[in-house]
């Protein structure tokens, strides 16, 4: 084996660890958005009309219902279990009116761990906050 073939059988191992975490990560933050939506639907919080907001700034609705997680409305959990991100690339006119269909992403347990509106933290946080109405 050559010092090119092994770096590279190094990476491919790398990445099956990466994607491996990210399936277990995704599978506990579903176990916490599975409870929360047994929560939301014994406290009678109804879930709303998700809108996605384009790069540019316009609001855009969408297919889904749900509860925005941030003050920013940029991420939800949708009636159907899911997680979103509402912040999409700009759409031609006729999507403006028609709306948009959202695609999930796999959860994470640390919300816009990235952020740079410091809005980020643990998941079982911010759906707390959804449970016990803290908008603010």
């Amino acid at each position: 084996m050559t010092d090119s073939d092994s770096r590279r059988e190094d990476a491919r191992r790398r990445e099956e660890m990466i994607a491996s975490a990210r399936r277990a990560e995704a599978s506990e933050a579903q176990v916490l958005i599975d409870a929360f939506l047994v929560d939301a639907g014994r406290r009678g919080l109804a879930p709303e009309p998700l809108k996605a907001t384009t790069y540019s700034g316009a609001s855009v609705k969408t297919d889904k219902r749900g509860w925005y997680l941030n003050r920013r409305h940029s991420l939800a959990i949708g009636d159907d279990g899911c997680y979103y991100r509402l912040v999409i690339p700009d759409v031609g006119a006729l999507a403006r009116f028609t709306g948009v269909k959202l695609a999930p992403e796999p959860p994470p347990l640390m919300v816009a761990a990235n952020g740079k509106d410091g809005e980020g933290g643990a998941l079982h946080w911010f759906l707390q906050r959804v449970l016990t109405g803290q908008r603010d």
